[in-house]
């Protein structure tokens, strides 16, 4: 990754590109690029900087202050903030850091350490959902290089399995729930985390995994008869149809409940099929398989 526009460092930092721009005219700290057209373009370090300056000036620095700090104390000052979700914003920015750097040695690291402070479920809804969240425009946008994206999601997963596999639990749930992702969809970190929801709850789960053409889901659907179909959709591929998928599975599976999470349902203005449940954030996920029976 060598280049991020304005738009990109809006996504990943919060701070509205007016305000960077503001910025860029006031203080020395930001020096971007411009193309021939005279477009921005901020370089990788950039970028590092304005999530530190946005981290500082959300908790209480000023910006003319903070234009004033030299690059060690800018990480002394961050490493000093004590409110829990400061901290918690400091080590997504440090994941972000990583994969820009590809230092995946220092992601991993990153990821264990918090595995083993906060448990993976924490480490999953406070640190990897958000990282995911703030750097998945860039996918959708090719801002960010496949073998970065490969990288980082492969760690990602690789923890998700381990804390799936080590699941221990006395509930037992009487549900059957078959978990897929259609043909076109490989992101399967959200799936993944459902997966493990469901598990600690004693759900039992037929995990089809990712790009699974519905006549196999369909197939195996009919042969185990599960009491839902749950898929999650994060950046399915550009000859997607969601209404064509939706309706498909309606033909296929009209007796068995169909629940779909992801960004692509909150852009989804129709009315959901029969049958069919958008969850739209991952709290109505998390509410949704605590009151699987």
């Amino acid at each position: 990754m060598h280049a991020f526009t304005i738009k990109d460092l809006e996504n990943l930092s919060g701070i509205k590109a007016h305000t960077i721009r503001i910025w860029e005219q006031r203080y020395s700290f930001l020096n971007p690029s411009r193309t021939d057209t005279n477009i921005r373009y901020y370089s990788n370090d950039e970028l590092k900087t304005v999530l530190n300056i946005a981290l500082l000036n959300k908790y209480g620095f000023k910006i003319s202050h903070i234009d004033r700090m030299s690059t060690i104390e800018i990480k002394e000052k961050i490493l000093s903030l004590s409110q829990m979700e400061a901290q918690q914003e400091r080590i997504i920015n440090e994941m972000i850091h990583c994969m820009v750097d590809m230092n995946m040695e220092s992601f991993e690291k990153l990821l264990d350490e918090n595995v083993s402070l906060r448990g993976i479920e924490k480490t999953i809804t406070q640190l990897i959902f958000p990282f995911m969240e703030r750097i998945g425009i860039l996918w959708l946008t090719n801002h960010i290089n496949p073998a970065q994206e490969h990288l980082v999601t492969n760690i990602i997963r690789q923890k998700l399995i381990v804390g799936i596999d080590g699941i221990h639990t006395l509930l037992n749930s009487k549900s059957l729930i078959l978990l897929f992702l259609p043909e076109g969809e490989h992101h399967e970190l959200g799936l993944l985390f459902v997966y493990y929801l469901m598990k600690r709850r004693g759900v039992k789960v037929i995990y089809l995994g990712s790009n699974v053409p519905v006549k196999d889901m369909d197939y195996v659907a009919k042969l185990k008869k599960p009491d839902a179909i749950f898929t999650h959709l994060t950046s399915v591929a550009n000859h997607f149809s969601f209404e064509k998928f939706l309706n498909n599975v309606q033909a296929k599976v009209p007796e068995i409940p169909l629940v779909i999470s992801g960004q692509i349902t909150q852009a989804y203005k129709k009315k959901a099929p029969q049958n069919t449940q958008f969850k739209k954030t991952l709290s109505e996920v998390m509410d949704y398989i605590g009151m699987i029976d």
